[in-house]
């Protein structure tokens, strides 16, 4: 009976095997790997960076996850998402204020007859923060405005759309569109000087191993974990959640189970406008308010949401946490200059695309 004799491998079949061993292992748990070693790195280096990293990344992890539903459902990327946060950011300004720009960027003109600030003890500072109870009113009135908004902007524009059978690109073009027209309103009615929720100095708080926090980030902090837990229970725990995420994994078969799908992509918008506008806001706390700002902070938001997982709302929560957390170790750490911090979301989405595209959460294609 014949034999065959093995051929031992050429180097050029040794290393497409090496490669592809390597390829596997970080689309795997290598990215895990990573991942782990450089957030225990960043907690004994840079602890000042990670805890700022943190809180602006439950701002980027808010507002992935308005951009994971609205993928997840409608399969489009909301490039609009960016500029509806700072909209909804100066929507709290102008309910707290009642003002708008005047004929001067520097002036401003107000155009409510009552803001919250007008409440009675509302700009009274609450504990150790440096605002009063009158910008919680102001951030639900925002919320409302906002997921109103969004509403309307998808009965007006991706509705008729989407009954035209238009395509993703279609469809992300026009929101690259109303980004362009939301950041021109912006302009024209607040102008493009910052503003401030609260101009004065804001007190911080010691915390072990030689932190600093201010307590206004503790609130950031509070606000994100707390919206991050109601919409796990919308999501997981009532029907009207379960539907949402029935129809993200087969639109067709949920609508032929019986579910009102039109119905549920109005509350997609709602909850993604609610979601937004408390990341809008704590953008603004945690910074300005600048209407160039949306569209700088879109990349880190579409980062977040692809390093998460696309279409995984709690993907969407690691990734912006992670993503923040990144960024601003890289700036602490020196090895990028703050005015490149956002670039640093560009080179996160980029690996994770080649290593690892369903991100850490996606599903299997």
């Amino acid at each position: 009976m014949a034999t065959v004799q093995a051929q031992p491998l050429t180097r050029a079949e040794q290393f497409r095997d090496y490669r592809r061993a390597a390829g596997v292992w970080m689309a795997g748990p290598g990215l895990w790997v990573i991942i782990g070693a450089f957030l225990v790195w960043a907690m004994i280096a840079e602890r000042d960076g990670v805890v700022t990293g943190v809180v602006i990344g439950a701002v980027f992890a808010l507002g992935a996850v308005g951009i994971t539903l609205i993928f997840a459902i409608l399969k489009f990327g909301h490039f609009a998402h960016g500029d509806t946060m700072m909209l909804s950011a100066y929507l709290g300004f102008m309910f707290l204020t009642g003002t708008i720009a005047g004929e001067q960027q520097s002036d401003l003109v107000t155009i409510l007859p009552v803001s919250t600030s007008d409440l009675p003890g509302a700009t009274t500072d609450i504990w150790n923060f440096s605002f009063g109870y009158g910008l919680l009113a102001a951030m639900g009135l925002s919320a409302i405005a906002t997921a109103l908004f969004l509403v309307i902007l998808n009965h007006l524009v991706y509705a008729p759309l989407l009954r035209r059978g238009s395509s993703v690109v279609t469809l992300s073009i026009a929101s690259l569109g109303l980004a362009l027209m939301i950041r021109s309103a912006m302009l024209m009615l607040w102008g493009s000087d910052p503003r401030f929720y609260s101009p004065g100095i804001r007190q911080a708080v010691d915390l072990p191993f030689g932190v600093r926090v201010l307590y206004d980030q503790l609130f950031i902090l509070a606000i994100a974990f707390v919206m991050a837990a109601f919409l796990y229970f919308f999501l997981y725990r009532t029907r009207l959640g379960k539907a949402m995420r029935a129809t993200s994994d087969n639109a067709d078969l949920a609508r032929v189970s019986g579910i009102d799908t039109e119905r549920i992509v109005r509350w997609m918008w709602i909850v993604a406008g609610v979601l937004v506008a408390v990341a809008g806001v704590m953008l603004g706390l945690q910074a300005q308010l600048k209407p160039e700002l949306g569209f700088i902070i879109l990349l880190p938001l579409f980062a977040a949401a692809v390093l998460g997982g696309v279409g995984s709302p709690h993907g969407a929560l690691v990734g912006g946490l992670l993503i923040g957390i990144i960024q601003e170790v890289a700036v602490t750490s020196g090895i990028i200059e703050p005015g490149y911090k956002f670039s640093v979301a560009l080179i996160v989405l980029i690996l994770v695309l080649l290593v690892r595209p369903r991100g850490l959460f996606g599903e299997r294609a």
